[in-house]
Formats: structure tokens, sequence, C-alpha cells
């Protein structure tokens, strides 16, 4: 099991599959796993483990 934004779910294999599953836009997003920021660059070679916690933060614009 793995923590999304405060919510226990089952784990993905990785980064790039948990995003794509959860219809997040990376364009518009930050990830944090374990208190660490995740580079873009580094979204599809992200392995999930049993236990991370991971913060996905989206940005909204607006006037």
């Amino acid at each position: 099991m793995i923590n999304v934004n405060g919510k226990e779910t089952e784990n993905c294999k990785s980064l790039s599959v948990l995003l794509e599953n959860g219809g997040f836009r990376r364009d518009r997003i930050a990830v944090e796993i374990n208190g660490e920021i995740i580079k873009k660059s580094d979204y599809d070679k992200t392995v999930l483990n049993d236990g991370d916690k991971i913060e996905v933060v989206s940005f909204v614009g607006g006037g």
C-alpha cells in the first residue's frame, strides 16, 4: 500500500502509472515522495515502494 494525498491506495509500479491512472496533467503538478520533490524528468523512471507517502499538488490558474 502507498499513501497518495492522505489516502491509502494499492501500490502502482511507477510514479508514471500512478499519475496516468489518477488523471493528473504532468504540466500542472508537482510531486513529492517521502518528503523529496521529484523532478518532472524523473517521473517515468521513479519506482514506487510499499509505504511511500506521495503528495501530488495541482496548480490552477485563475484571475
